[in-house]
């Protein structure tokens, strides 16, 4: 399989390019991206402008796409800035995607995702889900994990209380509730993109705890 990944430098997209490089099933990873990747005989990491994305690279071509796009509120600086990065960038990729023949995409997405949410990034989440329902791609997968765990570039302010929090915590929360590694996300991502089943699938926090 060929895939594509974005966010391929984020927390769980560096799982995610780990686990698809090491993967007798997948034969190449396309992973555009604004600054350069460690070179791999399986990956091509072309560089680019999310904003002016490439219509006509050949590297659209793909079967299936995994996005882990995304940012926070403090990174993005406003509303607006943060809807497109969380919003209007992966929804772009997925048109221009399907547009060239892909299939099947994997979104990491969040638990609390609802386009009707009270809350700004669990309703643009939730429009992003809607939004890609739309378009009609055969497999289309939804993973909403809780709380994230693993190594950040960039801490984020409280996460780190609560993940010490939840570590102590887990074994009597529900599962729904506890942490959910970045390897564990990555693999549920990977393995959707792979098995492209047919519908709309949505991989909740409690499976990936």
């Amino acid at each position: 399989m060929k895939l594509l990944l974005v966010g391929a430098t984020g927390l769980v997209g560096r799982e995610v390019l780990r686990l698809a490089l090491a993967d007798a099933r997948v034969s190449t990873v396309v992973a555009p991206v604004r600054k350069a990747l460690p070179p791999h005989p399986k990956l091509s990491a072309p560089l680019v402008d999310f904003d002016h994305l490439p219509a006509d690279a050949p590297w659209w071509q793909m079967d299936a796409v995994i996005c882990t796009l995304g940012t926070t509120m403090k990174a993005a600086g406003t509303r607006q800035a943060f809807r497109r990065v969380d919003h209007d960038y992966p929804l772009a990729v997925a048109r221009l995607a399907l547009a060239a023949g892909a299939r099947a995409y994997a979104l990491n997405s969040a638990a609390g995702a609802n386009a009707g949410s009270r809350f700004f990034y669990n309703r643009v989440k939730g429009e992003l889900e809607r939004d890609l329902a739309q378009l009609g791609f055969a497999s289309l997968t939804y993973v909403r994990p809780g709380l994230i765990g693993g190594e950040r570039d960039v801490a984020r302010a409280g996460e780190g209380a609560a993940l010490r929090l939840l570590r102590v915590l887990g074994p009597a929360l529900p599962r729904r509730w506890r942490i959910n590694p970045a390897a564990r996300i990555a693999g549920a991502l990977l393995e959707a993109a792979l098995a492209a089943a047919p519908g709309v699938h949505i991989v909740g926090s409690e499976q990936l705890a």
